[in-house]
């Protein structure tokens, strides 16, 4: 196991920044997902981690070892890419052999920790089978094996489940998790998922364009988000947010949103324009509740419903149990949304009040 200390990390590609002030601290023994959209700088994060680039400000360290510099097969990092790489005129067990012979791993060790690994994995019948035709869902499987039987003790994995089918990513999800326990790795893992962040990670450090906004546990960032992308980003769907105006109510302020109605009291730093942010698991339809939408669209799926509520400026979603009883499309909705599920938002910086 190391730590991983990212003091100030930027790179730049001539005039373009691809990455800046980066500070992160990733724990021995702990699973850490970089999590944000194409474009973000986390897999420039990964690739200077890895050693593939180096940094053009700031420092890496691995347990308080400088790694600028350092060749990337000193630094005892393994790392699977998108794009499995897979030898394919080898067998699956010469490919999972391959990086322990590079290393003079004795035969019977080599045969033992093959064996294992297989077995985890779910590739013991295919030991034998050449890798050339083998779906792309054994093959990322076995890109997976052949970089973690080597046991290293920082262990990459850049979108190694994007080429895959759905299911098949349910299933790693839980075997790459089980993996990293087993192992005890220090473990980075770049996704544009959020499920799969939320999922499989310790601790979720959500970027966007070359920039930190978050690191917190799953629940920690998806409860409180630092700002509105955040929000918006982690959740399926994400966070609601409607335009509003803090102003004085009966029982306290309230958050005045119109021709939606307004919140409920709310605790807030004076008056004044404001986002008004609650998850759509929140909504708790109410024919006396403060704030009234308009339903323009339902989706059924399986025990649950999700409702498309549009009123004037304001688009908001609901998740609601399938049993709720709803209006149809192009009827009225009036719910309430608890107060400690409110999350307010400075109108102009967009970040959390």
């Amino acid at each position: 196991m190391t730590e991983i200390v990212l003091d100030n990390l930027g790179k730049s590609f001539g005039d373009f920044t691809a990455l800046k002030d980066m500070n992160l601290t990733i724990a021995q023994g702990e699973f850490v997902a970089l999590l944000g959209p194409s474009g973000c700088g986390k897999s420039t994060t990964m690739n200077m981690i890895a050693g593939m680039l180096e940094p053009s400000e700031g420092q890496i360290r691995f347990d308080g070892k400088p790694m600028n510099g350092m060749p990337m097969a000193r630094r005892g990092v393994g790392f699977v890419f998108q794009n499995y790489a897979i030898f394919t005129h080898m067998t699956v067990r010469e490919n999972l052999a391959y990086g322990l012979k590079a290393q003079g791993v004795s035969r019977a060790e080599t045969q033992r920790r093959v064996g294992e690994i297989a077995q985890l994995l779910q590739l013991t019948d295919l030991l034998d089978r050449r890798a050339a035709g083998l779906s792309v869902n054994i093959l990322q499987r076995l890109a997976i094996g052949r970089s973690a039987v080597v046991e290293p003790s920082i262990f990459l994995l850049d979108e190694p489940l994007s080429n895959v089918d759905a299911a098949f990513r349910a299933v790693m999800r839980q075997e790459l998790k089980s993996l990293q326990r087993q192992f005890k790795q220090t473990m980075v893992y770049v996704t544009h998922d959020q499920l799969e962040a939320m999922t499989m990670a310790d601790r979720i450090a959500v970027m966007d364009h070359g920039k930190l906004l978050q690191v917190g546990t799953p629940i920690e960032v998806y409860n409180h988000p630092a700002d509105t992308f955040v929000a918006r980003f982690i959740g399926a769907p994400g966070m609601n947010l409607l335009d509003g105006r803090i102003t004085g109510g009966d029982s306290g302020p309230v958050v005045d949103l119109g021709a939606a109605g307004h919140s409920g009291p709310v605790t807030a730093p004076g008056t004044g324009p404001v986002i008004f942010g609650f998850r759509p698991e929140e909504v708790h339809p109410d024919p006396n509740g403060p704030i009234q939408m308009a339903i323009t669209m339902v989706e059924r799926i399986g025990a649950r419903i999700i409702l498309h509520l549009a009123e004037g400026p304001h688009v908001a979603k609901a998740v609601l149990d399938a049993e709720t009883q709803v209006p149809d499309q192009g009827g009225m909705i009036r719910f309430s949304v608890p107060a400690a599920s409110v999350r307010l938002f400075d109108a102009q910086t967009e970040r959390a009040l």
